[in-house]
């Protein structure tokens, strides 16, 4: 009795259903987190039991997936995709599409995961031709379900700026509005699709140049839902706030936008009504939000997932038990400013220092640091207060980026900081002060309290993916490197923790943010 008023529970109003309702489950920005939180919520096993108990009581479910399944623990740090890849497939993923962090290791390691995916792989804006992913996605797929006919399109974000140049060498973008217009009116009047689905990794909120998923609802036509990703939004219909799930298109005709925030925590569910398909707008549609929580007992879980997970668990141990420090506070990644993200540009301006002071003994003349700039985003995970782990830093820090030092004109500095605080802050090391005014435009970059100078030179640390100008910090590619690093930058953090501990000092940071706003009179 208890198994099937969880399965009621989770199913909704599925077991009085319209025998041809379609049910889309979608997930989004799962990033690896293959166990549940320190909360209980998200993990894959509970994950599979709320699909599991979808399907049962429905007889029409698609399960679809809008990229970025991978990056952000230790499972993909160490194993790249052999655990996110196949349990995609035990999930049933029925349609899927790329993340920019499916990029993380170079086209062909993409192409040599994506090929083993039993889903159907979407990109309608992404030429692959000539690369080893040429061949593995279709600009579009059709669903034939009870006697309707469901079109499906896979969108993806500009990559300039996003993801490292290298790792998409030869791959061509299609503009993402003109391809998703183009695709859905061919899918509505030569395919004769009662049903349009846009499925799309770009994002809701506006954050730079490239395209939102609100702003192609405008501009559609044809599109009746766009399921999204990439943002890590979640819209909540009971709440929607700023991220409303309801917006007109170019004709004043309503689309539903989904997306369930991130790292599996949540499943979004949309029930169409099938046989009002003609008569009923997106807005009908039933679209909620299914939490994933420790709720199903262990008998419910599957067992076939346990077993394939079990190695590769217990591999990773070891790392995960060896104690290098001690936090002092919770440190979180919650926001673009505060203590964590001063903590990871404080090590950096601690680091590259370190690396002059030894570059000095050669060559006197070699410069100290003037300051760090690390990107927010590359803090994937917080670190709670007590014992930090190896296993803590590399799955805090899991990209594989390696350590710069460059030399770089004042005036590209001030522009990188005007991108980075129209975004709401970014990463900068103690030296560094941005005042702004309330509507987040910079008046001033203070570095030691005194005005940069748009024409000196400075000694700025960073990462790769910055100095190559990603993260919309394009005119930090200006600069000239002078330092970098052989080894990934959480090889140095992990020396940083633990010399930390060797001299008695826990981990801690100051939390004040270092990008002022609204102090300025209008």
């Amino acid at each position: 009795m208890k198994k099937a008023i969880i399965t009621a529970m989770i199913a909704g109003v599925a077991l009085g259903a319209a025998a041809r309702d379609l049910v889309i489950l979608h997930t989004n920005d799962t990033h690896s987190l293959i166990l549940p939180d320190t909360d209980g919520k998200g993990g894959v096993m509970q994950r599979k039991a709320i699909i599991d108990s979808v399907r049962a009581a429905n007889k029409d479910v698609l399960l679809i997936d809008a990229g970025d399944k991978v990056q952000g623990t230790l499972y993909f740090k160490f194993f790249k995709g052999d655990v996110e890849y196949p349990l995609q497939n035990m999930l049933g993923v029925d349609i899927a599409i790329l993340g920019n962090h499916e990029f993380d290791n170079g086209l062909q390691a993409l192409a040599d995961k994506e090929r083993k995916l039993k889903a159907e792989r979407l990109s309608s804006n992404y030429d692959f031709t000539g690369t080893p992913a040429e061949g593995l996605f279709k600009p579009y797929a059709i669903r034939n379900i009870g006697g309707k006919k469901i079109g499906f399109i896979g969108l993806n974000i500009d990559p300039e700026s996003i993801i490292s140049q290298a790792n998409y060498e030869g791959m061509g973008f299609k503009d993402v509005i003109e391809t998703a217009n183009n695709t859905a009116a061919f899918l509505k009047d030569k395919k004769k699709c009662d049903m349009v689905v846009a499925v799309t990794h770009i994002g809701y909120p506006k954050g730079n140049d490239k395209t939102t998923d609100p702003e192609l609802a405008r501009a559609s036509k044809d599109i009746d839902i766009i399921i999204g990703g990439h943002s890590h939004t979640l819209i909540d219909p009971k709440n929607p706030g700023k991220y409303p799930c309801i917006v007109e298109n170019a004709e004043g005709r309503p689309v539903l936008i989904v997306q369930t925030g991130k790292s599996g925590k949540y499943i979004g569910q949309i029930r169409v009504d099938l046989d009002r398909l003609k008569t009923s707008t997106p807005a009908d549609y039933d679209y909620s939000l299914i939490e994933v929580t420790d709720r199903f007992p262990e008998e419910r879980l599957d067992p076939k997932i346990r077993k394939f997970l079990q190695p590769f668990t217990d591999s990773l141990e070891n790392v995960k038990s060896d104690v290098i420090g001690f936090a002092s506070q919770d440190f979180l990644n919650d926001g673009r400013t505060g203590a964590f993200p001063n903590w990871t540009a404080d090590f950096g301006s601690w680091y590259g220092n370190l690396v002059l002071d030894s570059l000095r003994q050669t060559d006197p003349s070699t410069p100290r640091l003037d300051f760090a700039i690390m990107n927010v985003g590359g803090i994937r995970n917080p670190i709670p207060k007590g014992k930090v782990t190896a296993g803590h830093i590399l799955s805090t820090y899991p990209f594989s980026n390696r350590f710069v030092i460059m030399r770089i004109k004042g005036k590209d500095i001030i522009e990188t900081l005007k991108v980075a605080a129209k975004k709401g802050g970014e990463a900068v090391s103690k030296e560094v002060t941005v005042v702004c005014d309330s509507d987040r435009n910079v008046e001033r970059v203070l570095l030691d309290l005194k005005e940069i100078d748009p024409e000196k030179t400075y000694t700025v640390g960073t990462i790769d993916y910055v100095a190559w100008g990603n993260d919309d910090m394009k005119t930090m590619a200006n600069g000239e490197w002078i330092y970098a690093d052989e080894v990934e930058v959480c090889a140095p953090l992990i020396r940083y923790v633990k010399n930390l501990s060797r001299l008695g000092l826990p981990m801690s940071a100051d939390p004040r943010p270092r990008f002022v706003y609204g102090l300025i009179e209008d």
